[in-house]
């Protein structure tokens, strides 16, 4: 069994960015500009932009400031909101990723009230045996 997991973030209830969001703004700080961003994570400029726009409207501020094209094209950079945030979902990220190594599935669904889940083991020290245990729950 693999056991995954999903990181966002969210800001008074609303959703600010998940992984497509810090792969969106990585991109946008690699290249430059918000169009080659999108076009080298496969989607289009229309997807990537609304979901900056719908980032920034949900933060209250601006993470990417943006150049109209012209005879040498538009470009993009990431804001210091922008960059924050992404080092923010960045370390999130691998604390998880380091945290959750050491999970141990203990390989039982249970189900209570209708919902299905895993039981697990997280240690918090292996070298002391501790630990916790807790529930993934199986989404259809």
């Amino acid at each position: 069994m693999e056991v995954k997991w999903r990181i966002w973030f969210e800001k008074d209830g609303r959703h600010v960015m998940g992984k497509g969001g810090a792969e969106i703004l990585r991109a946008i700080k690699e290249y430059g500009s918000l169009s080659k961003a999108a076009k080298a994570l496969g989607m289009s400029y229309r997807f990537a932009w609304k979901y900056i726009t719908k980032m920034e409207k949900a933060l209250g501020d601006k993470v990417v400031e943006r150049e109209r094209g012209g005879k040498e094209g538009g470009g993009a950079k990431l804001t210091e909101l922008g960059e924050k945030i992404l080092k923010m979902y960045d370390e999130a990220e691998e604390k998880l990723n380091v945290c959750l190594g050491g999970l141990v599935v203990e390989g039982r669904v249970e189900m209570r009230e209708g919902e299905k889940f895993v039981v697990a083991k997280l240690p918090i020290d292996a070298r002391e045996g501790e630990g916790f245990r807790l529930r993934i729950w199986i989404m259809k």
